[in-house]
């Protein structure tokens, strides 16, 4: 997407539009919508109830609290270059997913994490599924993202998506990186391509 194309993506407004709801496999119904700046406390209490598992290999170290740099970092994005969702529950984020990226490239390195209790109920997945919705609209053709082997549960999300997924091992750590051209548009172009060979 070239950046006449992006016009219509006013940097640092809300996106109201892109608020949705998301269904666990509990059936309970819960709100997903972009961060807020006003979130900088339910963010805070959100990674205060982590694991200190979930924390190292989100963060690759010891980090129990966010600084109030951090959490103004997290919570005040452009909502182009850096987006970031939220899923909640009542009043309290359960799961928090993101993107950044690169300076002047179509990549975006992407992460997300949900809280413990919260983990093994499809979050992760829906989370990618809105992150890679709006990163491609706003020109991001890649994701990549740097985990732990020992992470089962995201490498477990990025295979699940349906995105072809590659990854390369070093270490203890993990590097994968995917188109995230929408599915039925890979789908549709594969047809066409059966149709003209």
């Amino acid at each position: 997407m070239n950046s006449s194309a992006l016009r219509h993506f006013v940097p640092w407004r809300y996106p109201s539009e892109l608020e949705t709801h998301v269904i666990v496999r509990s059936g309970s119904t819960m709100p997903l919508r972009p961060i807020r700046p006003d979130d900088a406390d339910k963010l805070t209490e959100f990674h205060r109830r982590l694991s200190s598992d979930s924390i190292y290999r989100r963060y690759f170290s010891e980090h129990p609290t966010l600084s109030p740099d951090e959490v103004h970092h997290l919570t005040t994005l452009d909502y182009v270059d850096r987006m970031a969702f939220v899923i909640e529950d009542g009043d309290e984020l359960i799961a928090v997913g993101r993107y950044d990226r690169s300076p002047n490239t179509s990549e975006a390195e992407v992460a997300f994490i949900v809280r413990d209790d919260f983990q093994h109920s499809g979050l992760g997945l829906r989370l990618l599924e809105v992150l890679a919705e709006a990163a491609w609209d706003r020109g991001i053709k890649t994701f990549t993202a740097e985990t732990q082997v020992s992470n089962g549960n995201m490498l477990s999300v990025f295979l699940r998506s349906g995105f072809p997924v590659t990854t390369s091992v070093g270490g203890a750590e993990v590097s994968a990186r995917f188109s995230i051209e929408p599915l039925h548009a890979s789908l549709s172009a594969g047809h066409d391509r059966a149709e003209t060979t």
